[in-house]
């Protein structure tokens, strides 16, 4: 077993690949992108991830591409100062960046042991019990030992070899969407946050550039993840009413073309892998509300590269991992009641907590 194919160079791909390499394997990436690309928003790199990054020498670099953010000011919704909170990522080897750069640094510590085809993706698959033929959108067909997706909540694998996404990923009842500001920000230590009931918008610091962030409760269930427009529509419609910063800020949404957006999900299969075909990361466990997504895909990663290489197999990859990431999947709903409480209640009762608790 030793040509994989990995699809996904976000943030689970490069890692995996990586470790795939220095245990003998040669893996290939393919990504839909031209280029390695993520989106920029900030996440952690903490936990199980920092012994895997700290293993890969990578850590140099991400504290180069670390924000600059070290307290969250939590504002009401006319702007009214609520609560100040220090942030966790910087305590120890813990390290916030924007995802965008991790997966950069990623690519460039796996860049030289994969091989890598951009601007391609998977269009069918047929495995038998020896491994699996791969027809690509440009690239010739090709034939692998084992496919592996780290292609994200929206993952190709996981339909091709799983079924459609709408059986095993479930809406949390929350969306999230981010651009950049396009200026530095006011503020270059603190992430700004105004709430109001089932609404939340952020300003993040970033590393110079400040990244908008706009977090709410909808109940939409009928939406295109590749259409710009539509998301631009729904994020208007949802904020039309509130003040602070947000008129001018929904102004920057319409002309923006560097607008993310999707909803908050939990990806949940009864198993991440069939025969050939095993997945990584967001497609085989999304738990991306508060930034753990990204560690738990370098931890993921190394988990399996390891199980693969020891013998131990795909049985012990996912024994492991599962255990990492099934308490943050089991929280989803506690974790979204304190980002994005419901009422007015709930609102009050989170910021009294901040207030008494700075440091919770």
């Amino acid at each position: 077993m030793n040509e994989v194919l990995i699809s996904g160079a976000g943030v689970a791909g490069p890692a995996l690949a990586y470790w795939l390499a220095r245990n003998g394997f040669r893996p290939t990436v393919v990504e839909r992108s031209a280029g390695a690309r993520s989106s920029g928003n900030p996440v952690d790199v903490r936990g199980p991830a920092l012994p895997v990054a700290r293993a890969m020498g990578i850590m140099p670099r991400l504290r180069e591409v670390a924000t600059r953010a070290t307290r969250m000011r939590i504002l009401s919704g006319t702007g009214k100062p609520v609560a100040t909170l220090r942030l966790p990522a910087g305590k120890g080897d813990e390290v916030e960046v924007p995802r965008t750069d991790l997966a950069g640094v990623l690519y460039e510590a796996a860049r030289e042991h994969a091989e890598f085809l951009f601007d391609d993706t998977i269009t069918a698959l047929d495995q038998d019990e020896h491994g699996v033929d791969v027809t690509f959108e440009h690239a010739p067909p090709r034939r692998f030992d084992l496919l592996i997706g780290a292609d994200g909540v929206h993952s190709t694998v996981r339909r091709l070899a799983f079924g459609p996404e709408r059986k095993f990923v479930r809406p949390a009842g929350l969306f999230v969407a981010t651009m950049p500001l396009g200026e530095p920000p006011e503020h270059p230590h603190d992430l700004l946050v105004s709430s109001t009931p089932g609404r939340l918008v952020s300003i993040h610091p970033s590393r110079g550039d400040a990244l908008v962030a706009f977090v709410f409760r909808s109940s939409i269930v009928d939406f295109d993840h590749r259409n710009p427009v539509q998301h631009k529509q729904i994020v208007t419609d949802a904020y039309a009413d509130l003040g602070w910063r947000v008129p001018e800020l929904l102004a920057r949404v319409a002309d923006t073309t560097d607008l993310y957006f999707d909803a908050v999900s939990v990806v949940d299969l009864p198993s991440w892998s069939t025969g050939r075909v095993v997945l990584l990361g967001d497609a085989a466990s999304c738990v991306s509300l508060l930034g753990d997504g990204s560690s738990f895909a370098i931890a993921g990663a190394h988990t399996l590269a390891t199980a693969l290489a020891d013998g131990g197999g795909l049985a012990r990859y996912e024994t492991v991992h599962r255990a990492r990431v099934r308490p943050k999947q089991r929280g989803i709903n506690r974790s979204a009641a304190m980002l994005v409480p419901k009422t007015r209640l709930g609102l009050a009762t989170r910021n009294l907590a901040a207030r008494v608790w700075p440091g919770l």
